[in-house]
This record gives C-alpha cells, structure tokens and sequence, in this order.
C-alpha cells in the first residue's frame, strides 16, 4: 500500500511564517544556505545591507537582497502574501484562481495572476525525470467549440501532446505540451525530451508516430476500439485536465496554454510527495531567473 503524505497544513504555514520578518529569513536561507559568496568577487564576509536581510559586501560593497536574481525579484506587495499564493497554488488540490486569491489576500486580480505566472515558471519540468515504463501517448485539443468544424480543423482550439506512465491500475506521472500540428517533428521533440527512449509505449494509429519507431524502438500503435475503449486511462486523465482549466481557469487565454499544462503537471506527479511541495515550489523559484515586465504590477 502506497503512503501518501499530508501537506503543510494553514496552521503550520502560519506558524512557520507570521510575518514579512519570517518570509525574508526562509529565503535569505534559501539563497545562503552554505555561507554568504559575493556574487560580484567572490568575498565571503558581508555586512548588513539596507534592509534586514540585505547582505553587503566588505569588499567591493556589492549589496545583495534574498529576493534578488530570483522570481521574487522587484517584488510589490507584501512578501507574507506572495508565500500565500505560492502555498494555496502548491497545496490546494485543484489550484486556485486569481479572482479567488485576490479575494482572500486583499490584492488586485491582475496583480495576482501577474505574481501567479511566476509561480507556473518555476512549476515548468526540468527535464531531468523522464516517463519510463509503461507510457501512452496521445493528442488532444482544448478551447472554444467553432461552428461547422470539429476535432484539429477547428481554429479556435489548441493541440496538446500528452503522455503518461502508467502504475498498476492508474497514472503515476504526466507531461503535455502545446504543439501547432501533430508532425513527426513536434511530437518526436516532445517525446525526446519526456519520454525514455528504452520505454514500452503505446500509442493510436496517428501517421506521425511511424518514424519515431526509430528512436523509440518499443514503440507500438493500436487501432482505437470504440469509444476509445483500449485508452480509457488516458483518455480521463485528458478530461481531468480540461474540466480543471475550466473549472479554475474558465477566462484563461490560451497563449499561456503551456504555462497551465505545467502547473497542472506539476502538482499532478506530487500527488503522492505533498509533504515538502510547498518548499519544493519556493526553492524553484529561488532558482529560477526573474521574469522583468512592467505590466504585471
């Protein structure tokens, strides 16, 4: 039987962080966690900087904040309500809408949603755990129904390349990305960059998938049976992913399409790792480089 973890609670992220003062010493630990380097010459003493938590250097006099470099960069609002969003987009099981978290925090819709974007930059996969296994594979579309087309002729839908690994009776993990046509090209990049080439995989009869029995040598295709019978698995999973975008993100514009497959794909394979996804979701963001636009405040 497999343990699935409890995530932080309200009451514990309230304890862990009170106040401005908690937030800045998390990230500040985060940044440093092996001593204070001078990123301008390389110094390992400092003195206070500016504020509180700002390090400045003895030697060149290079003053560095926590947030600095980061995704909480230039940061407009309190910092104690930017660790709010994060949580509720890590922890909540179906994440959270901008007009939900600006109710709750006190901010403007566009200022959360601008702060929430950050967020999904820091959810994107790294690339470093490829699907193995059992995976399948298949496309789907998303958006508004256009009168008198259907399926992939329709302009006003996007295509979206999904695979997941398959564990007993369910899906383990996924990973989805927009792609313009369903070529060889774009879904072989996908599955390169995804998918292990020794995995067992699955897939429909889609022409594109012909050539990249190359590179995926345990590759094989099956005619679809009725009502898709033979892919039900994955066929909820793509419905699980199209009634959350529009349940939570029924205004979403789909130019930041792939911004909400990560979101949702992340949060999807920690489904049973909730205990550390919160501080998992502020270290990638520690790590991630600032995203500058004058329009998100």
């Amino acid at each position: 039987m497999e343990v699935k973890f409890k995530s932080l609670s309200i009451f514990e992220f309230q304890e862990r962080f009170p106040d401005e003062d908690s937030c800045y010493q998390y990230l500040a630990d985060l940044k440093w966690p092996n001593g204070y380097v001078c990123k301008k010459c390389g110094n390992e003493y400092y003195s206070k900087g500016r504020n509180k938590h700002d390090r400045q250097c003895t030697r060149c006099h290079y003053s560095e904040s926590p947030t600095a470099g980061t995704l909480f960069h230039h940061i407009k609002f309190p910092l104690l309500k930017a660790f709010w969003i994060v949580y509720y987009m890590a922890t909540s099981k179906k994440g959270i809408s901008s007009t939900e978290l600006s109710r709750k925090l006190s901010l403007r819709q566009k200022t959360v949603w601008y702060f929430q974007r950050k967020v999904r930059e820091a959810m994107k996969s790294s690339g470093n755990h490829p699907l193995d296994g059992e995976v399948i594979v298949d496309e789907t579309v998303v958006g508004q129904q256009e009168e008198g087309t259907r399926g992939r002729k329709n302009k006003k839908k996007k295509l979206v390349v999904i695979a997941i690994e398959k564990k007993s009776k369910g899906a383990s993990r996924l990973y989805a990305k927009h792609i313009s046509r369903a070529s060889a090209k774009e879904i072989g990049n996908f599955m390169h960059a995804y998918i292990s080439p020794g995995a067992i995989i699955r897939t429909d009869g889609w022409t594109a998938y012909i050539p990249l029995k190359k590179d995926f040598p345990n590759l094989t295709q099956e005619k679809s049976e009725k009502k898709g019978k033979n892919f039900a698995l994955i066929h909820r999973v793509i419905m699980g992913f199209k009634s959350w975008l529009r349940g939570i993100h029924h205004h979403a514009s789909f130019k930041y399409l792939q911004l909400y497959l990560d979101e949702y794909a992340y949060r999807f394979n920690r489904h049973f790792m909730k205990e550390n996804i919160f501080d998992n979701l502020l270290n990638r963001m520690m790590q991630t480089k600032p995203i500058i636009s004058h329009t998100y405040y």
